[in-house]
């Protein structure tokens, strides 16, 4: 098994320096993660993770981190690398790795080799819980350590991407421990999707480009959760928003919200921001380049860089260069330059300036992943290898913590109201 990839204290050079200003960015986040914070004190003073070894694929940045420490904090060990090459904040990571109890192989910018090295180093510790966010850690431990399965008493998956992956797997027969879609949970998608994708993606490409949504028609390739979200929120920017979709249903939900709804191939003429959203390659191809205006910029939400085809985009320029940081600038024989952010990685985590979901938002879905990462340390037993959704009594818990935090009452229902909800015999 590969050990020989080293943690990140070992890739910087001002370990310290690095140290320090991850622990004052994971400090602000946590300032305002309350069920993180009321989770800790649970974990701490419980210890329900005693003796379990903790293995994870994720965005290693400030909020993150508050995830990783609470695992350890309950009594976990921890190794973690990340989940996307561009997605890492080393000085994090570097705080991350001075813990005892975590070890950190995520770092900025890797190559591919170097990527799978890293989860191999995490896999090395021969972890009993798995903690993913894209499947990568699931995937690698069934092709190349299945040895391990019989030690692991299951995982928790945050995103859409990750979970179409391990539903595809699982309806193969191929996913041979439990996995939590954490991803799929009122309190992940209604928020994180929605208001998570929707606002960071686009503060993060107004801050890259300097540029303003008004008057400007935003295409956002596909319509599911989070691809509302950023409709919804160019929208309260002020831009006309189009959307483009291969399902009738969120076609004709899109068209009923007011939005413009066309086909790709037309909104290519027309768009001044694209930005993808569908966890599916090639929304974006050659054909939808050549027709686009001068100056678009192309941008994707989605996990994998595979939304935009780079390669025919790369083929068809007579000049690439860097118009800005993190913005490729693609020049065309005729002079047109389309401008792609973050080389087609997901812009909310992989553009330089990037700092992923607004951190209210992170606290609830990293909140449903330590309850659920609980749930399997306890009752692992009683959930079969597959795919399984967060028991609704988890999600609740988090929910009810997150509005007690913020003072919110809200009503319960009454035993009368209980008892006719749950009855079939109440006719006309």
């Amino acid at each position: 098994m590969s050990e020989h990839y080293a943690p990140v204290s070992e890739h910087l050079d001002d370990v310290e320096a690095a140290r320090t200003e991850g622990r004052r960015k994971m400090d602000w986040a946590l300032q305002h993660m309350p069920i993180l914070q009321e989770l800790r004190e649970q974990f701490e003073s419980e210890q329900p993770l005693d003796g379990e070894v903790v293995g994870m694929a994720m965005h290693v940045e400030a909020k993150t981190a508050n995830l990783v420490e609470l695992l350890a904090l309950g009594g976990a060990e921890v190794a973690i690398t990340g989940c996307n090459p561009l997605s890492t904040h080393d000085d994090v990571s570097a705080a991350l790795d001075a813990n005892d109890d975590i070890t950190s192989y995520a770092v900025r910018g890797v190559d591919e080799e170097d990527y799978y090295a890293a989860i191999d180093a995490v896999i090395a510790h021969e972890p009993t819980v798995t903690v993913d966010d894209g499947m990568d850690m699931v995937f690698t431990i069934h092709e190349e350590y299945p040895e391990l399965i019989e030690t692991i008493v299951g995982g928790a998956e945050e995103t859409t991407t990750g979970v179409h992956r391990l539903r595809a797997m699982d309806e193969d027969g191929e996913l041979n421990y439990p996995v939590f879609a954490v991803n799929d949970t009122p309190m992940k998608r209604l928020f994180d999707n929605v208001h998570g994708t929707g606002e960071s993606s686009l503060a993060t490409i107004a801050m890259t480009t300097n540029l303003s949504y008004a008057g400007k028609n935003v295409v956002v390739g596909g319509y599911g959760y989070c691809g509302k979200g950023v409709a919804k929120k160019a929208s309260g920017q002020n831009a006309n928003v189009i959307v483009t979709e291969v399902d009738p249903r969120r076609a004709l939900e899109a068209h009923m919200e007011g939005y413009d709804v066309m086909p790709m191939e037309e909104a290519a003429t027309v768009g001044d921001v694209f930005i993808t959203t569908t966890g599916n390659r090639d929304v974006i191809t050659r054909e939808d380049f050549e027709n686009m205006k001068d100056g678009v910029l192309l941008a994707n939400a989605g996990h994998f860089d595979i939304e935009i085809d780079l390669d025919a985009l790369s083929d068809l320029a007579v000049d690439e260069y860097e118009a800005r940081d993190g913005v490729d600038a693609y020049e065309l024989e005729d002079g047109r330059r389309l401008n792609v952010l973050a080389e087609g990685r997901l812009v909310n985590l992989a553009s330089p300036i990037a700092l992923g979901h607004p951190v209210e938002v992170m606290d609830q879905s990293f909140g449903v992943q330590a309850v659920v990462v609980r749930e399997l340390v306890e009752n692992g037993d009683d959930y079969d290898a597959g795919v399984h959704d967060v028991p609704d009594e988890l999600d609740r818990e988090v929910a009810e913590i997150k509005l007690e935090a913020e003072g919110i009452e809200f009503d319960s229902m009454t035993d009368e109201q209980r008892e006719y909800m749950g009855s079939w015999a109440h006719g006309t």
